[in-house]
């Protein structure tokens, strides 16, 4: 496909697998509602960035959605799926606005979908 400096790898995101500051982005699709350990993954895709770095994804962020809060206490949580305790819109602008210079959070839905330079 021509694109020569991405790989994909799978790990654990408590414990990646990088020195510090390796990476100019890290992207993150839909998993911080799933990881047990959040503190501990938002510090390892935090270390794992250049300064100037950009970290942007997006994950489920409660209290957005009566319908998608539902759906996620009585089917997904009870099947393992998801793992709380999540974060809302605020928290999320809170956690990530003390760690990361510029701040770009918004939401779609129940979508929280942000965007961070180190």
């Amino acid at each position: 496909m021509g694109i020569r400096n991405v790989t994909f790898r799978q790990g654990d995101v408590g414990a990646l697998p990088f020195a510090d500051e390796s990476f100019v982005a890290v992207l993150s699709l839909n998993g911080f509602h799933a990881f047990p350990g959040k503190g501990t993954a938002f510090r390892e895709t935090y270390g794992a960035l250049k300064r100037g770095g950009t970290f942007c994804g997006c994950f489920y962020i409660q209290g957005q959605m009566r319908r998608t809060d539902w759906f996620c206490q009585h089917l997904l949580i009870p099947k393992g799926a998801f793992t709380p305790p999540y974060e809302t819109r605020c928290s999320l602008e809170d956690r990530l606005g003390r760690m990361y210079e510029t701040v770009e959070v918004t939401s779609i839905n129940a979508e929280g979908i942000f965007r961070r330079v180190k």
